[in-house]
């Protein structure tokens, strides 16, 4: 297993960021690893959400919602042979804003090299 977590500090307000980072279909606009996300089912973004999410340099990924609390963070996984990727995303008020951050975990044969 590998795990990967990156934090950064926003001086936005924690439901702001959430409002951006529960945006899925628009992470294309402000982050350079991703060239798109289709949702592939509609309603609200909740458990059982599907998108496919293109990037640069990796196949097609089908992502699926796990675990959300509205507002805080969701967690979603893909999976393909021998690999399962966990994604965690998260935003907690600060005193001067907020702080987002992700975790990457690989599991499986690909996620123990």
């Amino acid at each position: 297993m590998r795990k990967f977590v990156i934090t950064i500090d926003i001086s936005a307000p924690a439901e702001r960021v959430w409002q951006v980072m529960s945006d899925v279909e628009r992470w294309h606009e402000w982050t350079p690893s991703i060239t798109s996300v289709k949702r592939l089912n509609g309603g609200p973004f909740d458990v059982g959400s599907r998108a496919l999410v293109r990037q640069p340099k990796f196949p097609p990924a089908l992502w699926k919602v796990s675990a959300i609390e509205a507002g805080r963070s969701f967690t979603w996984v893909s999976t393909a042979p021998g690999l399962r990727v966990i994604g965690y995303h998260a935003v907690a008020p600060t005193a001067n804003g907020s702080r987002a951050s992700l975790a990457v975990e690989l599991q499986g044969f690909l996620g123990d090299l």
